[in-house]
């Protein structure tokens, strides 16, 4: 683990009285430097205090191997929560759908901010929609999920293992490695690329991760003070609520974010103005031979209630052959 930056504890003040910077520990790769430089200035806005970035280099980062080789799980996040188990940041920014569902020992989800579009988009240099795609188009992407279920929808693509950054699977496209490449909505949204999205992927068509779109606030547990304010400033309700559902499943499951496993949680108001959630679930073959494909229905006040009966649905449907196989 690499980390840079200033070295001093949260809340304490200079000979001038002003408070010294919350070190806010991020992955040095320009989408989570844009997401976490998007949270500092939240942050510095909202509790008016200043907010710096300290790089942190995870594993990985550095490893050209697929996820599916080096673990998967956690692999983004480990170094991060290590950052601030050490003390040497004060908070730290994840990509929800990358963290691990089993709760870290000594630390806490302080906020989930206001969730980005969680759906997949289709970047395609010749402007061809995924149904407009010849047979045999070579489609790029490191995610079992979605390898599986575009090979369900039966079009006859090619799919290509690829890993990078955003820029990195972008260019292979333009440079004709592969013919078009699938990627998040909330990345290109949040690195201001979205004119780069030939189409937005129906969740009929392609559930997204559990989590995708949202970030994670994480902060040590005993830092209680500093925990209420990152709540206070940047949690939003129904996005937690939401995001719950779906890391609940995925629990349940028994299923990393490796797993061709997808879900996505609506917030809906019903007639009287209770909110719930509608819950879609999917897990495939890595084949594509086969996806079940089921919803659920229950309060946004018992999220994980509603996450655990979708995935028992999902088992007695057949989910755990599906899991088993992969």
């Amino acid at each position: 683990m690499t980390a840079t930056g200033m070295q001093t504890a949260t809340g304490m003040q200079t000979a001038t009285g002003m408070q010294t910077p919350l070190r806010l520990g991020t992955r040095r790769s320009r989408l989570a430097m844009a997401q976490s430089q998007q949270v500092a200035d939240a942050l510095t806005a909202r509790l008016d205090r200043p907010v710096e970035l300290v790089e942190v280099v995870t594993y990985g980062d550095r490893s050209t191997e697929a996820l599916t080789q080096i673990g998967g799980t956690g692999v983004f996040v480990t170094a991060l929560r290590e950052a601030l188990l050490d003390k040497q940041v004060d908070l730290a920014v994840h990509s929800l759908k990358d963290l691990p569902t089993a709760p870290a020992a000594d630390l806490l989800i302080a906020a989930v901010p206001e969730r980005q579009d969680p759906r997949d988009v289709l970047v395609s240099p010749s402007g061809l929609t995924l149904g407009e795609l010849p047979t045999g188009s070579r489609i790029g992407t490191g995610s079992p999920r979605r390898a599986a279920q575009l090979r369900a929808l039966g079009l006859g693509l090619e799919m290509v293992p690829i890993r990078g950054n955003v820029d990195t699977r972008i260019r292979k496209a333009v440079d004709g490695e592969v013919d078009a490449v699938v990627l998040a909505r909330a990345g290109l949204a949040r690195l201001g690329r979205l004119a780069d999205v030939t189409e937005v992927l129906d969740p009929l068509q392609l559930l997204p991760a559990c989590g995708q779109g949202a970030l994670a606030i994480e902060c040590r547990a005993v830092d209680e003070q500093l925990a209420d304010e990152l709540h206070d400033a940047l949690d939003d309700a129904m996005t937690r609520a939401a995001v719950t559902a779906e890391r609940s499943l995925l629990a349940a499951l028994e299923a990393g974010c490796t797993a061709p496993v997808g879900g996505l949680a609506d917030v809906a108001e019903d007639e009287d103005g209770r909110f719930e959630l509608y819950l879609r679930g999917v897990v495939a073959s890595i084949d594509g031979g086969r996806a079940i494909r089921l919803s659920a229905t229950g309060s946004s006040e018992a999220p994980e209630a509603l996450g655990r009966r979708l995935a028992a649905d999902l088992l007695e449907a057949g989910a755990a052959d599906l899991l088993g196989a992969t």
